[in-house]
């Protein structure tokens, strides 16, 4: 980290001057967007069909963002500075957009917009019109890391943007709509987790113009007292810059930005050299910005008010195809910002305005880290087999697979240690996961004051502990896009919480996999744990295994489900996903003791196939098709299935009983719509073309459903998992509510096989069955515990 940058002085009034001038261009930009396809310069007069037919996009929040952005560029000039620029108001795309174009980053990726008039008419034409680009910051728009289209993470992205990133400063724009979001609300205390002599800082800048949509905004409406004294509560110093006057504006903004970046520096240079007080926390500069919504656009319209109200938030003037009216207003609005001072005859940015924008790669559109690709470097992994589980005899070794897995983490901290590209995310709850092992190599962050009795609390900590999925995911969605790894570990019940920032994140991956010039990040890694079927006290409140069917949902190339059943495959799955990019991965493994069925050299094989079948848990002969196919996903199943088949042999020896495990959930669709996918001849030599199949699985029944639906066997798939019938309960009986228990797996293979459906034999298997079931749902409410040959049953193959 640099810390001889020295201070500035305020700048002069022809400097001020010209980023006037330069904000004018950005704003002549902005509406020319959202209003016209042709006749760019207004060289000639505005005729009907210059104007768009469908007028889409957002004014009212752009001259706002464009100030902030003319003013970041003096900053990052005078003081030579790392900075990225982080919109969060929801589509202020327009601002973005022309801001990258005046810098010229835009017309160096795309260079069919190129930096004159024709690429103005481009430039103009493409926005919110089909084939071109959004009406918000996207993954399209040069120097963006935040998807726009939703409000509420643009402040969780900046701060994880710069853990670990010591020269980065990301400038933060939080509309006053978004900042009524609960995810912004929690995204303030992410100062606290800020390390000044390690990290790099946020500049939180609160853009309040007073109105959402269609209603006033609560903090627009908030005084300067309230405002100081909630954002002092979070750990903030306000710096007020408020006014609707161009010219005393651009002085405020000046000095506020000065003031800002001073104490920004004075702060890290005092962690730095030590003089920072031990057991505090600084506050950190932000600032608030009071601007008037569509700044510098019409007064009124049809009489009616639009500068300074929510009718700016879109499209001020709507008729202007059809009413000249309207069109005139327009053309007015347009021409007031002098286009032919601020671009010459060939509708390039004028010289002297052109040198206002930073140079290289200290242009926010151009810096590397809002194309993390260009900064990743690899992950530094152990191997695997340092921390296999010998399977001497398949199932009677218990183990926790998560710790295990933990303790291949642990070692990941110490093998990156000196990169610093690893940080491990989650709820409150890597201990209780069973990851306890990292705390061997680092500790949790903690820059709060700490007791004596604190247990594994540092400032240098790697493991980002905060009650708030919300934070989670964002923060580790700002460290993956600025170039570095993670993993984000939660109860498998409430990653629900997160189920939009995962939708935004994956449509975020999907569109930048086809640009070109975006590089390649980490991939998301989930470890859901604490799951569905062992929430003994926790019940129906912690039992929900539904993620992963809104995973299934994306596109194919994006998404992986991984069901490791015991910890070797947990440790290659990890592995694994670890290695990956521009995916995300969802694994889904138990922290309780449970049995461990492969060898290392069985997991590495079976996973890397993705599902395969498990010839040493079933009778077959190899010279005649079995009858019946009991397939698993997930640990839980893979036991309940295992006991299953030990049942079906003991009761009914005569039975060919095939066992099929998946630990890659997407290998079950075709080749032709997932990567991971197999051939139709492929499948049904597994799962044969016509015998019945007892699936048992994690989650919800339809997604396997879903997933098989093209087979030729799908009519005689019949799924077993979680119904929604949950409460507080032993894990066994947990199963039996739902039906995934092996009993119920047995008595269901037995009906499904048609040779049985007259059997004596058979009909007296269901009967015990049936009477082992209703045994154990008197002894579990006698004694509150599992039947004793449940409780501790161990795999044994009937021969």
């Amino acid at each position: 980290m640099e810390n001889t940058t020295p201070r500035i002085g305020a700048p002069d009034a022809a400097e001020l001057a010209l980023i006037d001038r330069y904000w004018r261009a950005a704003n002549y930009l902005s509406v020319g967007q959202i209003y016209l396809m042709d006749n760019p310069l207004l060289r000639r007069p505005l005729l009907s069909e210059h104007i768009k037919p469908r007028l889409l996009g957002h004014w009212g929040t752009t001259p706002g963002l464009n100030f902030i952005y003319a003013h970041l560029n003096r900053i990052i000039r005078a003081r030579d500075l790392d900075m990225i620029y982080i919109c969060g108001p929801g589509h202020g795309g327009p601002g973005m957009v022309a801001n990258t174009w005046l810098e010229g980053t835009y017309s160096e990726i795309y260079p069919d917009i190129s930096d004159d008039a024709e690429g103005m008419r481009k430039l103009f034409r493409q926005f919110s019109f089909p084939g071109g680009i959004p009406s918000h910051a996207a993954a399209e728009t040069p120097g963006s890391i935040n998807e726009g289209g939703e409000l509420g993470y643009a402040l969780v992205h900046a701060y994880g943007a710069v853990f670990d990133n010591p020269d980065l400063i990301a400038a933060c724009v939080i509309g006053d709509g978004e900042a009524e979001t609960g995810p912004m609300a929690a995204s303030w205390h992410s100062n606290k987790f800020i390390n000044p002599a390690r990290d790099g800082a946020v500049l939180p800048i609160l853009h309040l113009n007073g109105y959402k949509i269609a209603n006033p905004t609560l903090l627009g409406r908030c005084d300067d007292d309230d405002l100081r004294q909630l954002f002092h509560g979070y750990g903030y110093r306000p710096i007020f810059v408020e006014g609707a006057d161009p010219a005393r504006m651009h002085q405020l903004m000046a000095a506020a930005f000065d003031r800002a970046f001073d104490e920004i520096r004075a702060i890290q240079n005092d962690a730095l050299t030590g003089n920072a007080a031990p057991r505090s926390i600084p506050h950190w500069p932000m600032i608030i910005l009071r601007s008037p919504k569509g700044w510098t656009g019409p007064k009124e319209v049809d009489g009616k008010k639009v500068e300074g109200f929510w009718r700016a938030h879109q499209v001020p003037v709507a008729g202007c195809r059809e009413d000249e009216g309207h069109r005139q207003i327009l053309e007015q609005w347009m021409r007031g910002y002098n286009p032919d001072d601020l671009f010459d005859g060939n509708g390039r940015l004028k010289p002297e305005l052109r040198q206002l924008a930073p140079a290289g790669g200290r242009r926010m559109g151009a810096n590397a880290n809002a194309n993390g690709g260009r900064l990743r470097k690899a992950l530094a992994v152990p191997d695997i087999r340092d921390y296999a589980v010998l399977v001497a005899k398949r199932g009677e070794i218990q183990a926790e697979s998560t710790k295990i897995f933990g303790e291949y983490l642990r070692d990941i901290f110490r093998l990156n240690a000196d990169n610093a590209n690893f940080r491990l995310f989650g709820p409150d709850e890597t201990a209780s996961n069973r990851l306890s092992s990292v705390f061997e190599a680092t500790n949790r962050v903690w820059m709060e004051d700490t007791e004596p009795y604190d247990e594994q609390l540092s400032r240098d900590g790697r493991v980002m502990e905060v009650l708030s999925e919300h934070l989670c995911q964002g923060w580790l969605e700002g460290y993956l896009l600025t170039g570095r790894h993670g993993l984000f570990s939660c109860y498998e019940a409430f990653i629900h919480i997160v189920d939009s920032m995962f939708n935004q994140h994956a449509k975020w991956l999907k569109v930048s996999r086809a640009l070109p010039w975006r590089k390649p990040v980490s991939s998301l890694n989930y470890l859901l744990s604490s799951h569905v079927w062992r929430q003994d006290h926790n019940g129906f409140s912690h039992q929900d295994p539904g993620f992963v069917d809104l995973v299934a949902n994306k596109k194919a190339d994006i998404v992986r489900v991984y069901f490791p059943p015991d910890a070797n495959t947990l440790l290659w799955v990890g592995d694994h996903c670890l290695k990956t990019y521009d995916r995300i991965n969802v694994i889904v493994a138990g922290k309780q003791p449970e049995p461990q069925w492969l060898s290392m050299d069985e997991a590495v094989k079976h996973c890397e196939a993705g599902l395969g079948i498990w010839d040493w848990a079933g009778n077959e002969d190899g010279t005649t098709a079995p009858d019946v196919v009991m397939a698993c996903a997930g640990d839980v199943p893979t036991m309940e299935t295992l006991a299953a088949v030990e049942l079906l042999r003991r009761h009914l020896p005569e039975l060919r009983i095939r066992v099929i495990n998946v630990v890659d959930l997407m290998a079950l669709q075709s080749n032709e719509q997932h990567p991971h996918g197999h051939t139709d001849e492929f499948f049904d030599q597994l799962f044969t073309p016509d015998r019945p199949v007892i699936f048992a699985y994690h989650g919800y029944p339809f997604l396997i459903h879903r997933l098989t639906y093209k087979r030729q066997n799908h009519a005689n798939i019949h799924v077993h998992g979680f119904m929604e019938e949950g409460t507080t309960t032993t894990p066994f009986d947990m199963t039996v509510l739902n039906k995934l228990d092996r009993f119920h797996l047995a008595i269901a293979a037995v009906k499904r096989v048609p040779d049985l459906k007259d059997s004596a034999k058979a009909a007296a298997a269901i009967d015990w069955l049936n009477a082992r079931l209703d045994e154990h749902y008197h002894y579990v409410r006698e004694h509150g515990d599992d039947l004793p040959e449940v409780k501790d049953w161990v795999w044994k193959k009937i021969s």
